[in-house]
């Protein structure tokens, strides 16, 4: 069949196209209800699972540098020439995205498929030529939207891969992913990536704050039902409902993962021989667990795969943080690592027993992503039954978010030095905590008055710690020292305290003796 042939379908996008531009085709057209998805994805879990066909061969032996010869031409956006505050770009398949997806405009109650069409692309003179035949599909979508202030619309959203998606706030950088769903992350027999098939994207009205985009998830063990509502703004928000269905049961599974990645920092700095001081999308793992404790686990890259589990029962929140927040941070002009977002995922409803699971792969360069964090449930997951998880997700700074992330008002970790002393016979801790009221009081003797040091481990003999002001953050620093002697591993955790109620997250780290 010909690549015309194919394409061949009437078109019913109420667009007006730019001068010279492509308009998108549809293919068909669907009924579309609150329940579509869900059914289709209840009907699916009943079948056995078939992987979906690839598309032809020189498209998926593309090479890196060969695939970004190739995008597409945002005059041919879906919804391109209206008044309309979003527009949609479309991904072309091959490399990493080996099998397309379908994606609907939803309109009226009606979904129609979006046809694939090349000419929506463009590229460079020496762009490969391809072939183009019944297998060819769309391989994601990217959402652009126009902020306040700005008079072109700019892209904040981009669903791609597997469960992939990631998004950024007005003025951030993309950095971190998530995923729809985790299945066996770090398991000694190897991970199952579900996969995003087909998504169905409802056209906004004008003045619309939000876009509206579902999801059908499939894969060996598990489909799934997934409504993303996205708000673009200072920080970009996402209200995601999802309804699984396991084909078989579920003893790991990982809900609202999250991916990131972790090089060094202040804490592993020797290891590494670079001219930046840090090199990472996200410096610390924080969860708001169901007892009201804010935990700040500071993150690692070990030279053997880690996994920590932080046992809770109703979590309030957790997520991935980028708390270096300056250009001096990272000392890097091109990779904008501070103004990568941080991701909080806030639970709608009880979550129930379970775990804040997060996995540290080794990893020697800064463009593998080794950090997962996920909640992992108690109870299995049954096959043949229906689970449902909401929650929310903040693409944040921590600052900029209207309204905030949700928080105990405590002092923030904001950075981690560890390193030797100048006898070389202990190691040095200094953790800096962010300005806060709680933290002004006047200092004694070098020292901050009433406000009670913890610092343990259970594995090293600890210092009992010094809490002085910081004069650059305004907020204060604790150092204490440790001795591991002959332990390879060794747990800390710090907190400041007053009259016993908490004053600051609690500061928690796995040092290795590979880490120095």
């Amino acid at each position: 069949m010909t690549r015309r042939g194919f394409l061949a379908g009437v078109s019913l996008l109420a667009m007006t196209a730019a001068a010279g531009a492509v308009t998108p085709r549809y293919l068909e057209s669907t009924s579309f209800g609150p329940d579509t998805v869900h059914d289709l994805a209840r009907d699916l879990a009943a079948q056995e699972f078939t992987a979906r066909a690839k598309v032809p061969e020189p498209w998926l032996n593309l090479t890196y540098d060969e695939y970004r010869k190739i995008w597409f031409d945002v005059d041919n956006a879906v919804w391109s020439g209206t008044d309309l505050p979003f527009q949609m770009d479309l991904f072309h398949p091959g490399l990493y995205f080996p099998r397309p997806v379908e994606i609907d405009v939803v309109e009226d109650g009606q979904a129609h498929r979006l046809a694939f069409d090349i000419d929506l692309f463009t590229g460079t003179d020496d762009a490969p030529k391809l072939p183009v035949d019944e297998t060819m599909g769309y391989s994601g979508l990217r959402l652009r939207h126009q902020f306040e202030g700005e008079t072109k619309q700019r892209e904040f959203a981009v669903f791609q891969g597997a469960s992939y998606f990631r998004a950024i706030g007005a003025a951030q950088a993309y950095g971190l992913s998530a995923r729809g769903l985790a299945l066996r992350t770090g398991d000694p027999d190897g991970e199952e990536f579900p996969e995003f098939i087909r998504y169905w994207v409802v056209r906004p009205a004008p003045g619309d704050p939000d876009i509206t985009v579902h999801a059908l998830m499939d894969s060996p063990s598990v489909t799934g039902a997934f409504r993303f509502q996205i708000t673009p703004g200072l920080a970009a928000e996402m209200r995601v409902d999802a309804t699984l269905f396991p084909r078989v049961d579920l003893d790991h599974v990982g809900i609202a993962p999250l991916t990131s990645m972790f090089l060094y920092d202040q804490t592993n700095r020797p290891r590494f021989e670079d001219f930046r001081p840090a090199i990472h999308d996200s410096d610390g793992l924080l969860i708001w667990n169901g007892a009201g404790e804010m935990l700040w686990r500071q993150l690692a890259n070990p030279t053997e795969l880690q996994v920590s589990s932080f046992v809770d029962e109703g979590p309030r929140g957790f997520g991935l943080m980028q708390r270096a927040r300056r250009l001096s941070d990272f000392a890097d002009l091109e990779a904008h690592y501070q103004d990568r977002p941080s991701l909080w995922i806030e639970p709608e409803g009880d979550w129930g027993p379970g775990v804040v699971r997060l996995v540290e792969i080794p990893s020697d360069k800064e463009i593998y992503d080794n950090i997962v964090a996920y909640w992992r449930p108690h109870a299995v997951l049954a096959a043949g039954s229906e689970q449902r998880f909401a929650y929310r997700m903040i693409w944040t700074d921590e600052v900029s978010s209207v309204p905030p992330p949700r928080r105990q008002d405590v002092t923030r970790v904001i950075d981690t030095h560890i390193g030797q002393n100048f006898d070389r016979d202990r190691t040095i801790v200094a953790i800096d905590f962010a300005a806060h009221p709680a933290l002004d009081v006047p200092e004694v003797e070098g020292q901050l008055d009433g406000i009670a040091v913890y610092v343990a481990s259970g594995q090293a003999e600890t210092s009992a710690g010094i809490l002085q002001r910081n004069p650059e953050t305004g907020g204060a620093r604790l150092a204490f020292t440790f001795d591991p002697g002959d332990s390879r591993t060794v747990e800390l955790r710090a907190q400041l305290f007053r009259d016993g109620a908490a004053l600051s997250e609690a500061w928690l780290y796995r040092w290795t003796s590979h880490d120095a």
